[in-house]
């Protein structure tokens, strides 16, 4: 009788369908596309995404880790990865051959990534998971390596 009940038990937790979730969701912004039109980050699901913060473009910080992009940048294209920056204090022209899509509420959006007033990088996987975030510089390797393992890109990749 015991093991008649293990068999049922496990039976049905094979017969019940596994759903992925994303694990941790990141926090909704919302960006400016090149019409001026502010968009929701829900627009942007299928592509990886490098959020920075800062508080302005001028930022020492902001700048090294647009550096550390430049190195690599073909690459993050390639994998159609997004650049995306929000200033919480000052706008500004970003200097960088990189294109980035701008936050409409820089404040708002920094808070929201643990950053008021100082830098921040989010990664967000295809799926809308903050795969990683950090307030120091990342190097360019270690973002496409991030990029590479999320596990949306990891399902994409396994055989059925």
């Amino acid at each position: 009788m015991k093991h008649f009940l293990i068999l049922a038990a496990l039976g049905l937790l094979l017969a019940i369908p596994l759903r992925a979730e994303v694990p941790r969701p990141s926090p909704d912004f919302e960006w400016v596309d090149s019409t001026g039109s502010a968009k929701k980050s829900k627009d942007l699901r299928g592509h990886p995404l490098v959020l920075l913060v800062a508080p302005s473009p001028m930022d020492r910080t902001f700048r090294a880790q647009v550096g550390q992009l430049q190195k690599i940048y073909e690459r993050f294209a390639a994998e159609e990865t997004l650049c995306i920056a929000a200033f919480s204090s000052e706008p500004g022209v970003i200097r960088s051959n990189i294109p980035f899509l701008t936050v409409a509420k820089g404040a708002v959006t920094a808070a929201a990534y643990g950053a008021p007033t100082g830098f921040a990088i989010a990664i967000i996987g295809q799926d809308g998971n903050l795969d990683y975030s950090s307030n120091r510089v990342v190097p360019a390797q270690r973002i496409f390596d991030i990029i590479d393992n999320s596990y949306a890109k990891q399902m994409k990749l396994r055989r059925n």
